[in-house]
């Protein structure tokens, strides 16, 4: 076994390991890059035709990742395939597929069992699997663990099992994927070696933990403690609006203070793959314990009635001009969840135009991240971004800042909007025309 693991380790840091990421999304593709750069031979595994596609054309679908660096990546030998037989002579597997929730906000780990089950005819010993999706603590132990040992391999022995989770923020200039410092928790202690000897080559700083579940929590914390103040500012934003007090100035005062505070900001509710959704996978699981988790819940109720809250805004605007929701036609701005990006998981945005096109509103977008709106999940809308000139401006009859792009116009929106719900603290002004949200 120590044999094993020691030849193992020994080409990870030798770099003389094929690593195989399955899952080319916003969290795999990088991963892909960054392995690619240093030296690895990777295969980027996906289960989309037309991301593979583009992928092997040097074509990129991620903003921020520019065409070149795919280019790179294939000059050093990157592949993408939707053949996950291609695992069979990988010497390390991560696994970077999406964790949503289900309707009932309950952990939708069909991806990950998916990926497990067509992964399991490829495995072989002397072997790293690395589970690097969001999930509850316990997961790598009750789905890839089991998915090993019944394949007759001995997880810390054969086939070595880690969680390391991601710590992605898109479009992030300063802390990219190798200056991220890396979380490893192994199944046993010479798993996490194995993960060690893995990423000592892509990033900075690892931080090794002593178990999966430590590192499974470790992830869900830092997003939780995110959602949970969040959620308090957000709630600070509503009693301050009823004080007729700006909260925004009210946070750039308080962030003066040296020590004690951090700044957190109100906005129209959560978006993107992990603040929205990892509180409830820990919730979920807490359960299983008996623990009510009352405090996390709680800011996942505040911060999910935000689109609502935006909308109440908007009824007391349309009200002052004597419109009411239906009828009216209502401009988004921003439908991506987060400024300069084009990802839409879980974004505001679009509840926010579900919400106003069932009450009867004639509803148009402009984001110049999203030109088309994609098929969702949740969403089916065949809508194209509106150019945003003086004339289409004044043309709605109020405009929902939801996603503060540096792309937009603010000067021009202000000047031809009739009216402008500012739910992200854009215009600091005493506009007319501006209602803070």
């Amino acid at each position: 076994m120590a044999e094993r693991q020691s030849s193992l380790a020994d080409r990870l840091r030798a770099r003389a390991a094929h690593v195989a990421i399955v899952g080319m999304g916003y969290v795999g593709l990088p991963l892909a890059l960054r392995f690619a750069s240093a030296g690895y031979r990777v295969t980027g595994i996906d289960v989309d035709a037309e991301k593979v596609r583009r992928l092997n054309a040097a074509d990129s679908y991620i903003n921020y990742i520019p065409d070149d660096d795919l280019q790179a990546a294939l000059d050093a030998g990157f592949q993408a395939t939707d053949d996950m037989a291609r695992c069979a002579d990988a010497d390390a597997v991560l696994i970077c597929v999406p964790t949503p929730l289900t309707r009932h906000r309950e952990p939708d780990l069909q991806y990950v069992n998916g990926t497990l089950s067509g992964l399991a005819p490829a495995l072989h010993a002397d072997m790293l699997l690395v589970l690097v999706s969001t999930t509850y603590p316990g997961t790598t132990e009750e789905l890839v663990v089991p998915c090993v040992e019944e394949r007759g391999f001995r997880v810390g022995e054969d086939i070595f099992v880690v969680f390391a989770p991601e710590r992605e923020d898109p479009d992030n200039r300063q802390f990219q994927t190798q200056n991220i410092p890396k979380v490893v928790g192994g199944i046993t202690p010479g798993c996490r070696e194995a993960g060690l000897a893995l990423f000592e080559g892509v990033i900075e700083e690892l931080v090794p933990v002593s178990s999966a579940r430590t590192a499974e929590m470790t992830k869900l914390l830092e997003n939780i403690h995110r959602a949970v103040n969040i959620g308090l500012v957000n709630e600070m934003k509503m009693v301050a609006d009823r004080m007729d007090i700006d909260i925004h100035e009210v946070i750039r005062a308080a962030s003066t203070k040296p020590f004690g505070f951090v700044p957190y900001y109100p906005g129209p509710g959560l978006g993107g793959h992990c603040i929205p959704i990892d509180p409830f996978y820990l919730t979920w699981k807490a359960r299983e314990y008996g623990v009510n988790t009352r405090f996390i819940e709680l800011a996942g109720e505040i911060n999910s009635g935000m689109p609502e809250w935006v909308i109440g805004k908007l009824v007391a605007g349309l009200n002052a001009h004597e419109k009411s929701i239906s009828g009216s036609r209502i401009l988004i701005l921003g439908v991506a969840y987060k400024k300069n990006v084009q990802d839409m998981r879980e974004s505001p945005g679009m509840r926010i135009l579900d919400l106003l096109q069932a009450q009867g509103a004639e509803v148009e977008y402009a984001d110049p991240m999203v030109p088309r709106l994609p098929r969702l999940r949740n969403y089916r809308y065949q809508k194209c971004s509106v150019d945003l000139t003086g004339e289409s401006i004044a043309g709605f009859d109020a405009l929902v800042l939801v996603t503060n792009h540096d792309g937009f116009d603010y000067a021009l929106i202000q000047q031809h909007a009739r009216l402008i719900v500012d739910t992200r603290g854009v215009y600091h002004g005493p506009y007319e025309n501006v209602i803070r949200a």
